[in-house]
């Protein structure tokens, strides 16, 4: 009797209930994002010079770059943060929040040291013309000093995550987005900002947002007894496990970016008509993204609270459970996008040679979803067992040995082939996880 209930309770910690508790919150504050964008695009789209929207646009890419490069203080707090849950350790649980906020604080500094080289670099990339750059040098003076906040959040998110707490990071992103959206129609509508008021309205809203972070974070901190050790804080010995764990996941997203990143630069050779349809596919693969993460986002915590409470059991049926809802998601998209794709591709584009060229590529992205789950969910696996290392191997691997390989001798196909290499490269990453999966997971749990 005692052990079904004990098998009971476990069942309850960490099936289904528990992962859509994070899941569900996280994919609704994924969906607000996009409307953001949209609102930035619409009140700088309607001033009566185009320069400022494409300052505007230039700007916001050069921070999505450099904050997208910086989301490994996330994801290295979920992990550390749910297994010091799972050990029910109240004082790592503050140790290490605080040694990731310090470190978030550490890469803001630098970040507004180094802006006039980072300012610099960038226009000299993108190269934009001449009155574009002005308004995105406006634009970045201003937004740069959101720096703090930004990263701040990151960790603020994932240390909430890490206490299978949704609800936060939902509320962190609906007070942010609502405030940028409110205080841009103020800011670029009303005083007639332009970009600079774009800018501000984020700075703005980061600030919020990291507010109401700070609100969930204490309401957690007060149910978990414990206090922080501060001489830790100035111990460097301290944070060798953050920073490994940090530089694994830096590498790893690096390594994603660039394969991004090279996808726009081969359609961009290939002429404007492909690579706006590669852009709109690609949209349709973030979107795909946005709701396999928040089941992924579950598996961090859920799975980091199993290694934390060396429970082995609870680790599988977790990876069990996270997979079956990933592969539930990923099947209703395959079909949505084979059903509706092509009136999909209509509501992003009005340009005939677009929308056709978009929906001769179609097919990859109906296969994509089926082929994509198995990285998406053992992204949050990993993450949450902390283990960066195979991650970032993986990830490599992946890309310089498998998808430059595959795109080098498909070449002949075009674009196709381009499509079939990022396939591949999907496929080989789930694989390469799972077999690493395998072999961790016959090892004892060890936080």
């Amino acid at each position: 009797m005692t052990e079904e209930k004990g098998e009971t309770a476990a069942r309850a910690a960490y099936g289904d209930a528990a992962i859509w508790r994070i899941a569900l919150p996280m994919i609704v504050s994924s969906a607000t994002t996009p409307l953001l964008g949209m609102v930035d695009t619409a009140v700088v789209g309607h001033l009566d010079q185009p320069h400022h929207l494409g300052g505007v646009a230039v700007g916001a890419t050069i921070f999505t770059v450099l904050f997208t490069g910086m989301n490994f203080l996330r994801m290295g707090t979920t992990g550390v943060t749910a297994q010091a849950s799972g050990s029910r350790n109240g004082d790592e649980l503050r140790l290490w929040l605080a040694q990731a906020l310090l470190m978030a604080l550490a890469f803001a500094a630098m970040m507004i040291v180094v802006q006039p080289l980072l300012l610099s670099a960038a226009l000299q990339l993108l190269g934009p013309g001449e009155d574009v750059a002005a308004s995105t040098s406006e634009y970045f003076s201003v937004r740069i000093w959101s720096a703090p906040a930004s990263l701040a959040n990151l960790v603020l998110i994932g240390w909430l995550l890490g206490m299978q707490n949704g609800r936060g990071p939902l509320a962190m992103t609906l007070v942010t987005n609502g405030a940028n959206i409110l205080l841009d129609l103020l800011f670029v509508v009303v005083a007639g900002m332009e970009a600079r008021g774009v800018a501000l309205a984020t700075l703005i809203a980061e600030i919020a947002g990291l507010g109401t972070g700070i609100v969930y974070v204490r309401s957690e901190l007060a149910r978990v007894p414990g206090r922080l050790e501060r001489a830790a804080l100035v111990d460097f010995l301290r944070y060798r496990r953050l920073l490994a764990i940090n530089a694994n996941l830096f590498l790893r997203t690096l390594s994603l970016m660039f394969v991004f990143a090279f996808i726009t630069a081969q359609g961009a050779r290939a002429g404007d008509t492909v690579l706006a349809a590669n852009a709109i596919l690609m949209n349709l693969q973030y979107l795909l993204a946005y709701a396999l993460d928040g089941i992924a986002n579950a598996a961090e915590a859920l799975v980091g609270r199993a290694v934390g409470a060396r429970d082995p059991a609870a680790l599988r049926l977790t990876v069990q459970r996270c997979l079956r809802w990933s592969l539930v998601f990923a099947a209703i998209f395959a079909a949505t996008y084979a059903v509706l794709g092509n009136q999909l591709i209509s509501a992003m584009t009005s340009i005939g040679a677009v929308a056709a060229t978009a929906r001769e590529f179609l097919p990859w992205l109906v296969l994509s979803p089926l082929v994509s789950v198995w990285a998406f969910l053992y992204d949050g696996v990993f993450v949450g067992a902390t283990w960066p290392r195979e991650m970032r191997l993986v990830m490599m691997a992946s890309t310089f040995g498998v998808f430059l390989p595959a795109w080098y001798l498909s070449q002949p196909l075009g674009n196709h082939g381009l499509w079939l290499a990022f396939t591949i490269f999907m496929a080989a990453r789930g694989l390469g996880m799972h077999w690493r999966y395998g072999c961790r997971a016959r090892q004892p749990l060890r936080s």
